[in-house]
């Protein structure tokens, strides 16, 4: 077993470098993924389910069945970017100091995005593209967790961490951060959850124009695309919610964590949020769940700038 394991290790190194490639592949997936919801046009498994374009959907109720799919998908596409930046900084950063804490925020979190694949059962609609990028992921990222799982008396160079108080701007600032993506986790479980069963909150149908009743009458395979794209995103949600409350939880406050998050927070909230007032979606009650852990998760980041800088000095960030 470890004469394997010697032997991957001279080909591609600690398994790291796998690790590294997943979150890399990630990224680049949520860019497209966004690029193409931008350019207005289906995907062409889409197309081929639905039996016609997103620009012969355009016509209906002036193009605002498009538009909300349009919301979906690069809601998504920043979770995508959220969660390869966080496995960048594991990977990089307290994985390599063969954290055991770290492993497991890989091991939990893409459990639950993999396995959130499997909402397809509820809705019925199998993306070929999805499904297959997902064939082609797995196997790379399970060699990689492989690779790099901990071992019996293998030794750690984990560095002290603070203890979570009331007392401290910085003790402050991480409970705040704990708060929104503990909130992050309910909220992808929640859309993963209407997106297998009702699919729709009566604020998405008013904004539409229309009932559920009137897009199966126009097209039946309307609402299960619809319900493919919300639950994937409530599923990525789930599985970067973890991953951020996992490194804010054990990783020490050092400035590559803070900018990790950081730019986590900005990819997720700043596209599901500004993608809103982009197509007009401006309902309050729908957009304040958003708001407020955006807030939260801001005042947390705000409060913990610069936190542990004393503490840095000592340990390599």
């Amino acid at each position: 077993m470890d004469d394997d394991r010697g032997f991957l290790s001279t080909l591609i190194g600690d398994g790291r470098a796998l690790l590294t490639l997943t979150a890399l592949i990630l990224i680049g997936c949520g860019g497209f993924v966004i690029f193409q919801a931008l350019t207005g046009h289906f995907l062409p498994q889409d197309t081929a389910f639905l039996g016609i374009t997103s620009q012969q959907l355009c016509t209906l109720q002036g193009c605002r069945i498009v538009h909300f799919m349009v919301h979906d998908r690069i809601s998504f596409g920043g979770v995508l970017i959220a969660i390869g930046t966080v496995y960048l900084w594991l990977s990089a950063f307290p994985l390599r100091r063969r954290e055991r804490w770290a492993w497991w925020a890989f091991a939990i979190s893409a459990t639950a995005g993999f396995l959130s694949f499997l909402a397809y059962l509820g809705y019925g609609y199998l993306d070929t593209w999805h499904g297959a990028a997902t064939l082609v992921l797995a196997p790379v990222f399970a060699a990689g967790m492989w690779m790099t799982r901990p071992r019996a008396g293998e030794a750690a160079s984990a560095p002290p961490r603070p203890r979570l108080d009331f007392r401290s701007r910085g003790g402050i600032g991480r409970i705040l951060l704990l708060a929104s993506t503990t909130g992050i986790v309910f909220a992808g479980l929640t859309i993963m959850t209407v997106g297998m069963t009702t699919v729709f909150v009566p604020t998405d149908l008013k904004y539409m124009g229309v009932t559920a009743e009137e897009l199966r009458s126009f097209n039946a395979h309307l609402i299960p695309l619809i319900a493919h794209d919300r639950a994937g995103f409530g599923g990525a949600l789930v599985s970067c919610g973890l991953a951020m409350f996992i490194a804010t939880l054990y990783g020490f406050p050092s400035r590559s964590l803070w900018q990790a998050l950081a730019i986590a927070g900005t990819s997720g909230f700043g596209a599901a949020i500004l993608v809103h007032p982009a197509i007009g979606y401006t309902n309050p009650i729908h957009l304040a769940p958003a708001i407020v852990g955006c807030c939260v998760f801001a005042s947390g980041m705000l409060l913990t700038l610069g936190f542990g800088s004393t503490r840095r000095r000592a340990v390599a960030a």
